[in-house]
């Protein structure tokens, strides 16, 4: 694999800055940037500014987080769920615009065992909405434990993000309820029974309201974050990031064309000739390279991110999730989705950048996820505890009781016919991984597992919906077949 994996990064990197990143194709239409001056965006744990209804008549800040604390709520703002119950939440107000919401808290072992519901006013009826459920078990989603990423000191605990669309007002509440009763809070009977006392509420809840900006591929869009030196650092690491994928794709390209069976072949021979057996070279069994929008197709704003690439040895498995983020988003603001998701991964959980490897929207359409290479076998944070020598790869939305469109599933199956192909992994075959330390399998356990696996695999948990895992059995044969085999 001395092609995808060794090649010579800082060579690449060196040429690539001498050259333009945006292809003239690219800069003649991108839309312009509002003219409106963005204010840096907090880290979570520090308000915004107070907050108040003037806000409504603030200036639209393009790319940021608002990240405001809870209160305390009395029982005629929330449902009570018995004496002494903790609520706490936020009582109607308008704040600044934003797309996605979460809530963060500060241990990030600490649970929230409880129910959080919120709804939000859309920006251009001003109707609100009912109230949705937040899912509030994310915490299997996270790098391995004991490893930079998952012992840095930004690190926050947090509910899955939930897609709300262009809004510019919140109501919240989060009520504890004991961890028996979590499963029954959809479902309310007339009988009476007695519950155990509720446990309290994490300290330092936070709600995150997430505005995606435009995208990072205007030109003159800001760089915001104080992990970079302005807009030269943020032209750096989209150069880097583009860079490593430049065998694939020209620098500063928005995706990575598909190619047939026969090209991708010839490209994988190309690039590793020195490294096969005879046997992969008679039969390489790879899928054809199916066509994946890049970081900055999506339109990443790389000064977010922390700079430089972890990797590990090669992929020997797949991990299907769901984002739990709602299926109430069209296909033409999924760009705009997975930048929130980055903002919220980043900036309110304080992960070094978006956890999952690949993203996959309900159309079918495959998205580079964390930086590194989408032919590399990039570290991420999606799986707790079976990150090395795997990927992850999220299918947009919850998939508990809605089925996945057919697209989606297909192109589970594309994606891994050839990213595992690349490491002449068998879609339908078994294979271990150690585990790092989860709740179904203790650290340093070798653990056997479907190539293609569902997260609940390695970690007790519902992702990726029962729906969803349901489907993982069709993308496996799917994936062979695609392989050749």
């Amino acid at each position: 694999m001395h092609g995808f994996l060794a090649s010579s990064i800082g060579v690449t990197c060196a040429a690539a800055l001498a050259l333009p990143l945006t292809p003239p194709a690219v800069a003649a239409t991108a839309r312009p940037v509002p003219t409106t001056t963005a204010r840096p965006a907090p880290h979570a744990g520090i308000p915004d500014t107070t907050m108040t209804n003037r806000r409504a008549a603030e200036p639209y800040a393009p790319g940021s987080t608002q990240s405001l604390p809870l209160e305390p709520l009395t029982r005629n703002r929330a449902t009570p769920t018995g004496p002494g119950a903790p609520e706490q939440g936020l009582t109607r107000r308008a704040v600044r615009h934003f797309s996605l919401v979460g809530i963060v808290w500060d241990d990030p072992a600490a649970e929230l065992h409880g129910r959080v519901q919120v709804r939000t006013r859309a920006a251009g009826t001003g109707t609100w909405s009912g109230w949705q459920d937040v899912e509030t078990h994310n915490s299997d989603h996270a790098a391995d434990p004991y490893t930079p990423e998952s012992t840095a000191g930004r690190v926050r605990g947090a509910t899955a993000p939930l897609w709300v669309g262009d809004s510019d007002g919140v109501e919240l509440r989060v009520r504890s309820e004991p961890e028996s009763a979590e499963a029954d809070s959809a479902h309310h009977g007339t009988g009476t029974r007695t519950l155990p006392a509720a446990p309290p509420l994490p300290s330092g809840l936070r709600l995150e309201l997430v505005d995606p900006g435009e995208g990072a591929s205007s030109p003159g869009a800001p760089a915001d974050s104080p992990r970079t030196g302005g807009l030269n650092a943020e032209t750096s690491a989209a150069t880097e990031t583009s860079a490593v994928n430049a065998d694939l794709a020209p620098l500063g390209a928005v995706e990575i064309p598909a190619l047939n069976r026969a090209g991708t072949e010839q490209e994988f021979l190309a690039l590793n000739a020195g490294e096969l057996t005879e046997q992969q070279r008679a039969r390489p069994y790879i899928g054809p390279r199916p066509r994946i929008v890049t970081r900055r197709g999506w339109g990443a704003a790389e000064g977010l991110r922390e700079r430089g690439f972890r990797y590990t040895k090669k992929v020997k498995a797949a991990f299907v999730h769901h984002t739990a983020s709602g299926n109430n988003y069209r296909c033409s603001q999924v760009p705009s989705l997975i930048r929130s998701i980055y903002r919220y991964h980043v900036r309110s959980m304080g992960w070094r950048d978006i956890g999952y490897n690949f993203v996959i929207d309900k159309c079918g359409k495959i998205y580079e996820g964390r930086a590194g290479g989408v032919a590399r076998p990039v570290l991420g944070a999606h799986t707790l505890g079976f990150n090395n020598n795997s990927m992850g790869i999220a299918v947009l939305g919850s998939y508990g009781a809605k089925k996945p469109s057919a697209a989606a599933v297909r192109a589970v199956a594309r994606l891994t016919a050839w990213k595992l192909g690349l490491y002449g992994v068998n879609p339908r075959g078994k294979t271990y991984l150690k585990s790092g330390g989860s709740n179904l399998h203790r650290k340093g356990k070798k653990v056997r597992l479907n190539v293609i696996s569902g997260h609940r695999d390695g970690f007790k948990t519902e992702c990726p919906g029962w729906k969803l895992y349901s489907k993982l059995g069709s993308a496996r044969s799917k994936a062979a077949r695609y392989q050749g085999r």
